[in-house]
């Protein structure tokens, strides 16, 4: 499971789970390239990856932008020369009553969670063919299985994602690109701690998790490195999820 002399490149890679991926990717060997939007996370974060010792690009990518993620591509093969592991971490949600959330925001979180996810997919296919062990991990969700209240937007996106990952897993088998995901639990983030803290939605989700806590951001570690190394040269197409056992559990009191 080592990852000396692997590129890798961190779709919105700069804050909450991605972020923790990309330093947990450097410290397992490999040179990192995260990518966001604001230039102060990414800043933050390369010379984090710096620190450890490790290569990075200091470059801003909007996923909602191809033109945008193949500039990201071309600078990072310019300057690193080949890619072997594109993460897709980037995600948004919105908690609204389906039936008054607007086409605007619909749009705005299935182009950011499943259409930028194919985006980079389709920028990045080429060099991790030439790699010949690439790999793509996709981030995503409890919601990829069950529905959440007033968040339909999101668990379309995060259903999606999931059926992306099998079939480019199945599709891109003879172009040597391993294809897979990681479905986290409840880890508390930026992204979903407004409805978490001191919330009903909060308790109840505890209670339904049998290890009685959220998850903690570096507990995805271990799966991505797996993922990302020689030792899953033979799984495609599945989602590894991590959840303290929510997605198992009946009654749990």
């Amino acid at each position: 499971m080592d990852l000396t002399g692997r590129v890798a490149v961190v779709v919105g890679g700069t804050s909450g789970l991605g972020r923790t991926i990309a330093l947990g990717l450097a410290r397992a060997g490999a040179d990192v390239v995260p990518s966001g939007r604001r230039s102060r996370l990414v800043e933050e974060v390369c010379a984090e990856i710096e620190t450890l010792g490790r290569k990075t690009l200091r470059h801003t990518v909007d996923v909602g932008n191809r033109k945008s993620i193949d500039a990201w591509r071309d600078l990072v093969r310019q300057h690193l020369g080949h890619v072997d592991i594109l993460v897709n971490a980037a995600g948004r949600t919105a908690r609204r009553p389906t039936v008054d959330a607007p086409e605007k925001e619909w749009n705005a979180i299935l182009d950011t969670n499943l259409t930028g996810m194919l985006r980079a997919c389709q920028s990045f296919y080429g060099l991790l063919h030439e790699s010949g062990r690439g790999r793509i991990i996709n981030i995503a969700s409890l919601a990829s299985f069950v529905a959440f209240h007033e968040v339909a937007a999101y668990g379309v996106s995060k259903a999606g994602v999931m059926a992306l990952t099998r079939n480019l897993g199945c599709e891109w088998a003879l172009s040597s690109i391993n294809v897979n995901a990681i479905a986290p639990g409840v880890f508390r983030t930026s992204l979903n701690q407004s409805l978490l803290d001191d919330t009903e939605r909060g308790r109840e989700l505890l209670m339904r998790t049998p290890m009685r806590r959220f998850g903690f951001p570096d507990e995805l570690i271990g799966a991505t490195v797996f993922l990302a190394s020689d030792a899953a040269s033979f799984i495609t197409g599945q989602t590894v999820v991590i959840d303290g056992g929510f997605l198992t559990s009946g009654v749990n009191s």
